[in-house]
């Protein structure tokens, strides 16, 4: 019998995961913050009942999955009143996919503990494309007995699933990608800046450096939505700003500099004035252009 398994949180990750877990065949509780969205959801993905609380979902769930913004959501969620651990019984596990401070994790998996509930924090990579095509990378942290009763439900929305340590361990992870996301980015935004003020055809340009030692998701994916002027938000600038506010954080308290990444998020901070945090992360190449004088 497949376990049961509550959502909450239907946003632009939060939607494609769910949708994949009832495909799976999970019998499958949703919340978000609208009742209206939850009810849509559930009118158009068969399997689903949508409720009002995060309560209910515990109270229907074996196993309950979170994809919120962050840390102040995911403890409201969890452990605010009328919160998961109101309604799941000993045992349940939650996986929180969003990302938030490892501290933040390791808190809020010993007060789940307290009531005999299990915490894995598994923040994702792989953006809207990979909850939606279900090939989404996770970074778990957490008890390995936990992810083990988990694992079909992580196999459900995500083709990687690597078990990096305690509690926290996930988000540290986490963190370690977004300082390659972050750099990658501002390195395409140069590239493809230097060669359109240089006159170069940037279709053809594309094309050669995605097939040799340049090339990237960072390249591909957005470096195509640059050259198409597609803005639209994938993963927003006011989103990547969070995460890397944390990483520059943990890199203050570890003693270790970080100074491309203290970079691209003072460029991004340049976007953010400009009212552009809604954007995808990919118009920090329009700053770019500006700065060249365009």
């Amino acid at each position: 019998m497949q376990q049961s398994i509550g959502f909450i949180g239907l946003g632009t990750m939060g939607t494609g995961m769910a949708r994949n877990l009832a495909r799976a065949g999970f019998p499958l509780t949703v919340m978000t913050r609208r009742f209206e969205k939850a009810e849509a959801f559930a009118r158009e993905v068969s399997g689903v009942r949508p409720v009002r609380t995060a309560e209910e979902v515990g109270r229907a769930s074996e196993v309950v999955v979170s994809s919120v913004p962050d840390s102040p959501e995911v403890e409201q969620v969890h452990l605010g009143e009328h919160g998961t651990a109101s309604g799941a019984a000993r045992g349940a596990i939650v996986i929180d996919t969003s990302t938030i401070a490892a501290e933040a994790a390791r808190g809020i998996a010993a007060k789940l503990a307290e009531r005999g509930i299990a915490f894995l924090d598994a923040p994702v990579s792989g953006g809207q494309k990979g909850a939606v095509e279900g090939t989404l990378t996770f970074f778990v942290g957490g008890e390995a007995a936990a992810l083990e009763k988990a694992r079909p439900v992580f196999q459900a929305m995500g083709k990687r699933i690597t078990h990096l340590g305690p509690s926290g361990a996930g988000q540290l992870g986490k963190a370690a990608n977004q300082i390659l996301v972050g750099v990658n980015l501002m390195a395409v935004s140069e590239a493809l800046a230097f060669a359109k003020k240089a006159g170069l055809p940037l279709a053809a340009l594309h094309e050669a450096l995605t097939a040799g030692a340049a090339n990237s998701w960072a390249l591909e994916v957005l470096g195509r939505k640059m050259i198409d002027r597609d803005f639209k938000p994938a993963f927003a600038v006011k989103h990547q700003q969070k995460d890397l506010a944390i990483v520059l954080k943990t890199s203050l308290e570890k003693k270790l500099p970080l100074p491309g990444v203290a970079l691209v998020h003072q460029l991004l901070v340049a976007l953010e004035a400009e009212g552009r945090g809604d954007d995808g992360t990919q118009a920090l190449y329009t700053l770019y252009e500006r700065l060249g004088g365009e």
